[in-house]
């Protein structure tokens, strides 16, 4: 485990720990949800970004095509 400090504003402090207290959940657990959001966040958007750039664009825009035409079937 690490420890981590960080500098926020009074006001920024304050309504963090209100926050933590009406999820009844401590500061430490409020920034390990956080943080664990964002990097689940961050992983998503980098396994999007390596499977786009191996990808092939007319095969993708087709399956994008395909996708368009059920959804507008099923809508009228």
């Amino acid at each position: 485990m690490s420890t981590l400090t960080i500098r926020l504003a009074k006001d920024q402090h304050e309504r963090l720990k209100a926050l933590a207290a009406h999820r009844g959940v401590s500061m430490n657990k409020l920034f390990e949800e956080f943080t664990t959001k964002a990097l689940a966040e961050f992983d998503t958007e980098t396994r999007f970004r390596l499977r786009a750039a191996r990808g092939d664009p007319k095969k993708g825009l087709e399956v994008l095509d395909k996708l368009d035409r059920h959804y507008t079937k099923k809508r009228s």
